[in-house]
């Protein structure tokens, strides 16, 4: 699959599929505020300007969400993925419990929003899942 280099630094990879419209980031460490908030805005650009519907997250270098930057995703980025129209979300669940015990109320919201969800343990699985969809 052919993919476009958003974001590239020591905290996280963001890419752009533009066959499949696939945008896929992968947490490199630890990532809060800041960073962790520019990596989704540029993911959310792509989807409004791209009209993608596809999102994969690899958060196995990533540890527990912070409360303010869930508070902050729920307020200013899901409304945007949302409504520019995001139906599939491939999750790797972070290697930590506790970053997996964060994910889950994550997933169970999406869902309830109408967002199909599956976690994988390996990218090229969850790449394909989500190009046959």
């Amino acid at each position: 699959m052919e993919k476009e280099i958003i974001i590239d630094n020591e905290y996280a990879s963001l890419w752009y599929y533009p066959e499949q419209k696939i945008v896929h980031h992968k947490f490199h460490q630890f990532i809060h505020g800041d960073k962790f908030r520019e990596v989704l805005m540029k993911g959310a650009d792509l989807f409004e300007q791209k009209g993608c519907v596809k999102w994969l997250s690899d958060d196995r270098n990533n540890s527990a969400l912070r409360a303010e930057d869930i508070e902050w995703g729920n307020q200013n980025w899901t409304p945007r993925v949302i409504n520019a129209g995001w139906k599939y979300w491939a999750l790797m669940m972070p290697d930590k419990v506790l970053g997996k015990m964060n994910m889950r109320p994550l997933i169970d919201q999406y869902l309830k929003q109408g967002v199909n969800v599956e976690v994988f343990d390996d990218v090229d699985e969850a790449l394909k899942w989500l190009a046959s969809r």
